[in-house]
């Protein structure tokens, strides 16, 4: 995925906003990335991708990003469908 790609669909956050907030704020535990736009706070599908950046804060390219933004995204849809969380009022919906 690259920087301008949303990472947070329940708050619209994108993973270039998440890297600045590392920079700029360096937070010490993962879980303070919610004060960065309530990142993490809504659905919960973001939170792996998260800790995942947290701990790559130094290297952004380092973040393994596998994933498509339609791969993750259709992803995020079948967690939301399995009942596993429950996106916040304005979030981007799931793909259908």
């Amino acid at each position: 995925m690259e920087l301008d790609d949303t990472i947070c669909y329940c708050f619209h956050i994108s993973k270039r906003k998440i890297f600045n907030f590392l920079r700029i704020h360096q937070p010490r535990r993962a879980s303070q990335l919610s004060e960065c736009g309530g990142a993490g706070t809504g659905c919960g599908w973001c939170v792996p991708f998260l800790k995942r950046y947290f701990e790559a804060a130094n290297n952004p390219e380092s973040a393994d990003d596998s994933l498509t933004p339609a791969e993750y995204a259709q992803q995020r849809g079948q967690y939301i469908k399995a009942g596993k969380g429950i996106p916040a009022p304005g979030a981007i919906p799931p793909p259908k």
